[in-house]
């Protein structure tokens, strides 16, 4: 059964922050004394906010960016205010994605006081999920849900087992982005929406001499899940993959689909060689290859490179011949934050989460990280992702990270290497099977 979602991709309405500032006439020595009485205060609460977090009292929150990242400064911006407000003082920790990745689970097994923390919606979900606090009855006392992400709550409820155990925020999608002069100056008029279309614009794009398509080490696998998925729909290419049934027609078909674009010549020269970010920074930004299949956080990691003047545009993986999904299917979802069901502060950890998703701190996150909003009361999106608005809003299904190529880890190595290969044209498609089949 095709996993579908109930509500369209849609941003709901939101918490507004208010922010009060009295003043008046005053004479300088009153000025002193009170800017002096100010400073006092300040350090007092400063040592009590520490205070606090270190005895246990304020929240310990575990983040997947870097401190130097968009994410993280906004997120830290907004922290430093949570605490002036509300007086709760956070321990933010910013890990990184390896650290949080190797590092959480072992810390929540030894019981390592952590109240609250955040990563990919799938691997939230699916590798934490015994650690996870059930929200229902938090959103339901803070009425979250009247202005939260239908589509977003909707998909965190999925993945979740059917409860809401995380909060969405920075929404994205994973889909073809693509340099739209590249496109122009080639004459392709229309973003492909079948495999037969994408044929006829990258053999455009190479007459030009760009290379069509780039991809890495970090995303190649997705190539391969999501046409598994546009074949079968997500969850027979899943078991397809889980049980090893490499003999199954499909898996020679996607083999054969990227054989024929090898030998024509689509790929980059260096596909096979590209460890990330070679493909989006030396290749996409650069302006020598023209489509990588990619998150939306893509444009915010190349802006350096790419330049003011980079035209971004975004289409979803295109349909194939006779397949079950089409283009409104594809991986989407959100970074999410989650409490720990051991959490003592699970109140508070709410109101922080609330304090990213809602208003100011919402629209903040998404203009420092050109990233996509989570509020609906935030209405502008950044112009860098402009193509990516009308592909969200056409999603209907929802596959999971890589789209089915990633959900037998012990082959994961095995099939990246040799789709890598294919695609790099050092073995054929039979080649390809034969080598999974072993």
């Amino acid at each position: 059964m095709k996993r579908k979602l109930l509500y369209p991709i849609a941003v709901m309405a939101s918490l507004a922050l208010a922010l009060t500032a009295c003043g008046g006439s005053q004479t300088k020595e009153s000025a002193k004394d009170e800017k002096s009485e100010s400073k006092a205060e300040a350090g007092s609460k400063a040592e009590k906010t520490d205070a606090s977090a270190q005895s246990g009292d304020g929240l310990v929150y575990w983040s997947m960016w870097e401190a130097t990242e968009p994410q993280g400064q906004a997120l830290k911006e907004a922290i430093d205010a949570f605490t002036k407000d509300t007086g709760i003082a956070v321990d933010v920790q910013f890990k990184g994605r390896t650290g949080i990745r190797e590092g959480l689970q072992p810390a929540l097994d030894a019981g390592t006081n952590i109240d609250l923390f955040d990563e990919d919606i799938d691997r939230v979900n699916k590798t934490w999920s015994d650690y996870l606090l059930d929200l229902e009855e938090l959103a339901k006392a803070n009425d979250y849900e009247k202005t939260a992400n239908a589509g977003l709550i909707a998909a965190c409820r999925e993945v979740g087992g059917g409860t809401l155990k995380s909060i969405p925020y920075q929404p994205n999608v994973f889909a073809f982005f693509y340099n739209k002069a590249i496109f122009e100056e080639a004459g392709v008029k229309e973003v492909p929406k079948t495999w037969e279309e994408l044929d006829k614009a990258c053999a455009l794009i190479k007459e030009k001499g760009y290379a069509p398509i780039t991809s890495d080490d970090a995303y190649i696998l997705s190539s391969f899940g999501y046409h598994l998925s546009r074949i079968n729909g997500y969850e027979k290419a899943s078991q397809i993959v889980k049980d090893g049934k490499w003999d199954d027609p499909s898996v020679l078909a996607v083999a054969k689909a990227y054989e024929d674009f090898a030998k024509k010549g689509y790929f980059s020269e260096s596909i096979a060689s590209n460890v990330w970010p070679a493909g989006q920074n030396q290749e996409l930004a650069a302006g020598t290859a023209a489509i990588y299949l990619n998150g939306s956080w893509l444009p915010n990691e190349v802006k350096d490179i790419a330049g003011d003047d980079f035209q971004w545009g975004c289409f979803s993986y295109p349909a194939v011949e006779n397949g079950v999904d089409g283009i409104e299917a594809a991986n989407f979802g959100a970074q999410v934050l989650a409490i720990n069901k051991n959490s003592k502060h699970a109140e508070d950890a709410f109101k922080l989460i609330t304090y990213f998703t809602k208003g100011k701190y919402d629209q903040k996150l998404s203009e420092m990280s050109l990233g996509i909003p989570a509020d609906s009361d935030n209405k502008e999106w950044p112009e860098i992702l402009s193509s990516v608005k009308p592909v969200m809003e056409s999603l209907k299904t929802r596959y999971p990270w890589a789209a089915s190529a990633e959900d037998n880890a012990d082959m994961t190595p095995i099939l990246k290497e040799n789709f890598t290969k294919l695609c790099g044209g050092s073995i054929t498609a039979e080649e390809f099977v034969k080598n999974l089949q072993k």
